[in-house]
C-alpha cells in the first residue's frame, strides 16, 4: 500500500504538469481526486512522502482551478 500511495501521488504530479498550460485546466478535475487518493493512502500506510506530495499537488491544482475559474 505504501508503494501504491507513492505511485498515485507521482502520477498526479505528472498529470498536473500539462494541466498548468492555458486551456488545459479541465485536467485539474482529474488530478485533484488522484492526489487526494494518493495522500489518503499515504496517511493510512504511513508513507510521509506520498502524503506531502499529494498535498502539494492538491494545493497547486486547486489554486490553478481557482485562478482559471474552474475550467480554463
Amino acid at each position: 500500500m505504501r508503494t501504491l500511495s507513492l505511485v498515485l501521488a507521482v502520477l498526479a504530479l505528472l498529470l498536473l504538469l500539462p494541466a498548468l498550460f492555458p486551456l488545459m485546466g479541465w485536467l485539474n478535475w482529474m488530478v485533484l481526486p488522484l492526489a487526494l487518493l494518493g495522500a489518503g493512502l499515504g496517511v493510512l500506510s504511513g508513507e510521509d512522502r506520498a502524503f506531502k506530495l499529494g498535498l502539494l499537488v492538491m494545493a497547486v491544482s486547486a489554486l490553478r482551478l481557482l485562478l482559471g475559474g474552474g475550467l480554463l
